[in-house]
Formats: structure tokens, C-alpha cells, sequence
């Protein structure tokens, strides 16, 4: 009996650490809670008004996580392109949801001549467990070969229209040509028209949607507390770069870069080059980056316009400020394989997406 008890104690014990733990960091221990588990290679996600959570399975699956805590399939999902890097990608929920209940998602998408990124729109049912009305308001020109390099994240900036970020789809010269979206982050509005103040809107030749290019696979961007966008993208072997995103800016990919090909062989013409943008930081080794959060600095005012950022390679959270800007930690635990996205809630605490646990986290204060 005594050891029968021993062994439920224990058991018990075990069960309790896999729900919470903690980890330490530069503001002490924060405590990690399983918020959604059994995802299958989870890829982006994002808070409702009534504090649920959609997330997205690169697969083509979406799901979920009620106010109570249960994860349930969502219908109408978009069929998607789901090869290599390519699948349903990021989800968006606007300012505006409580009027509209809509949500935006990007995704790999079948086109004449391979896939692309594209992005639709479509309405939350009032139960939470369908999408209706769904309209494709834009998709990347032209359709590339390959599973590589989507890019995909989706950022409302606060005049309402939306940043999206598209790979070159691993063909490197596309990413300095206009007339195409490979590699280049646009703007568009709620109904995918390229806004008339977009810096190419009135170039012949030119995608008008495009707002910044040269960029090889940007998977994460952010506003900060001005509303600017940056952006963190894939360099090849070394090189992974964070970019304040200007107004028609070329960022160089593949003139210039800080890493060299996978063979080893060197890329383009060096580091730098007039008329090209320097990045804010690069890594090098390569960390892989995926998703990113600026943080307001409600809960950890000491991490108050820090920018975080998931390793797909190294299993961390890396997080970064200053000017110039510089990694300052490196947050990591059992909970950080693979971050895939990472965002913070409405009352200020940190969640991420890990792709090798499918598992979604909140931190909190307190270990």
C-alpha cells in the first residue's frame, strides 16, 4: 500500500510538472503552463476578443483553444499547397473582429506553375467552429515551383490596411525584380487593392502592392510601440537578418548578405552596397528565425520595446534592444524546441507556438 502510494505521489508530481514549470530569465523566473497540446506542426496563432486563441497546422488544419481551455476543429478552412515549407500559414485577427468577425490567413496556394503565397479572408461563425464567406483578396504573381520560402506572416498596421511578408520562393534573382512579389513585403487593404500611397503603386512595371523588397523569407514581423514594421527573416548559411521595414527599401537579398550559400560558396557582391539597406542585427551562425514580438512592457517593464524572436534551429527564444541593436538573452527550456511564432497577449503575457511539441505556452510571472 505504502509503495502503491508512493507511486501515485510521484505520478501526481509528474503530472503537475508537465502542466507548469518554470524558467529563468533576466526578470526572474517566469512560470511556462501547456495552454493547447497534440497540434501537428502548428504555425501561427492569435487571441479573440473573448480570450480564445486560433492556430493554424501547416498541414491545412485549423483550431481552436476555447476560454475554458478546450481545442476544437475548425471548418471552412481554405485547401492549401501543403508541400516543403508551404501549407496554412499565419492567422490574423483585426482591431475590428467584434464588428466583422473577420480573420485573415495566409497559405501556400496551387497556381499555374507550382504555388504561391496567398491570403483570404473570411468570416468567424458567432459558435467559433466555422469559417463562411471566404474570398482569396490576394495571391503572390507570379506561381513558382518548389515547396521553399513563403514567407507568410500577416501584420495589420494601424491605418488598418495589412503587411505581408512573401519569400523569393528560393529563385534569388526574383527578389530585386518589382514586376514580381518574390521576395518583398506588401501592403494591401482589407480587400487586397494595393493602396494609391504605396511607393510603387504609380512605377510601371511594378507590383503595386509592393512596399519593400529584396528580402529572401522574412517569417516573422512585428509594429513596434510607433507602429513601424520590422521584420525578421532567413538568411542562407549565416546571415538570418532583423530589418526595420522603410517605405520602398531594397534590402539587397541576393545582392548583398552576411552569410554564404549552403556550399559555402560566397553570395552576390559582399555586405553592402549604395542604395541597400543594412540590416538592424544579423546572426551568424544562422538560429533559424521564425516568428517575432515587440514588446509593450505591461508585465516586465524592464523588456519594454524588446524585440523576441523564436529559433527553429537553436530551441530558444532570443530576446534583443538597444541601439545598436543587440541580442541581450537567450531564453530557453524543455518547452522551447522549434518556436514557430511567439506573441503577446492582451494582458501582457508571452505566448509561443513550439512545432516539435505541438504545444502552445503562456509565461507568466512567477516560477
Amino acid at each position: 500500500m505504502l509503495l502503491r502510494a508512493l507511486v501515485a505521489f510521484f505520478l501526481l508530481a509528474l503530472t503537475s510538472l508537465a502542466q507548469a514549470q518554470s524558467i529563468e530569465t533576466s526578470v526572474g523566473a517566469l512560470r511556462v503552463e501547456t495552454m493547447a497540446k497534440g497540434l501537428k506542426t502548428p504555425w501561427g496563432f492569435a487571441f479573440l476578443p473573448d480570450g480564445g486563441v486560433l492556430i493554424t497546422e501547416r498541414g491545412g488544419n485549423m483550431k481552436r483553444l476555447t476560454p475554458d481551455g478546450q481545442v476544437t476543429a475548425i471548418s471552412g478552412v481554405p485547401k492549401v499547397h501543403a508541400q516543403g515549407q508551404g501549407g496554412l500559414l499565419d492567422v490574423l485577427v483585426p482591431r475590428d473582429f467584434a464588428q466583422t468577425r473577420h480573420v485573415f490567413l495566409s497559405y501556400a496556394k496551387k497556381q499555374r506553375g507550382g504555388s504561391g503565397t496567398a491570403v483570404a479572408r473570411a468570416r468567424l461563425s458567432e459558435d467559433g467552429h466555422r469559417l463562411t464567406d471566404l474570398t482569396v483578396i490576394f495571391e503572390m504573381t507570379p506561381g513558382s515551383s518548389g515547396g521553399r520560402h513563403f514567407g507568410s506572416r500577416i501584420v495589420e498596421a494601424r491605418d488598418g490596411t495589412l503587411f505581408v511578408t512573401i519569400g523569393e520562393r528560393g529563385d534569388r534573382p526574383s527578389a530585386q525584380d518589382l514586376s514580381c512579389h518574390n521576395g518583398s513585403i506588401v501592403r494591401i487593404t482589407k480587400s487586397g487593392a494595393a493602396p494609391a500611397d504605396n511607393p510603387f503603386a504609380a512605377t510601371t512595371g511594378a507590383r503595386p502592392e509592393i512596399w519593400s523588397y529584396g528580402h529572401r523569407n522574412p517569417q516573422g514581423a512585428a509594429l513596434d510601440a510607433q507602429g513601424r514594421l520590422w521584420a525578421v527573416e532567413h538568411g542562407a548559411k549565416g546571415g538570418d537578418e532583423i530589418n526595420r521595414i522603410r517605405r520602398g527599401a531594397n534590402y539587397g537579398w541576393p545582392v548583398i548578405a552576411f552569410g554564404r550559400h549552403y556550399t559555402g560558396g560566397a553570395i552576390g557582391e559582399g555586405t553592402a552596397k549604395p542604395g541597400m539597406e543594412q540590416p538592424a542585427f544579423y546572426w551568424d551562425p544562422s538560429i533559424a528565425p521564425s516568428g517575432m514580438a515587440i514588446y509593450s512592457g505591461k508585465l516586465w517593464p524592464e523588456w519594454r520595446g524588446h524585440i523576441l524572436v523564436g529559433s527553429l534551429k537553436f530551441d530558444h527564444i532570443a530576446r534583443l534592444s538597444g541601439t545598436p541593436l543587440k541580442q541581450r538573452e537567450t531564453i530557453r527550456s524543455a518547452r522551447t524546441k522549434r518556436v514557430r511564432d511567439i506573441r503577446e497577449a492582451p494582458d501582457g503575457t508571452l505566448w509561443f507556438l513550439s512545432e516539435d511539441q505541438g504545444a502552445l505556452y503562456r509565461m507568466s510571472p512567477g516560477g
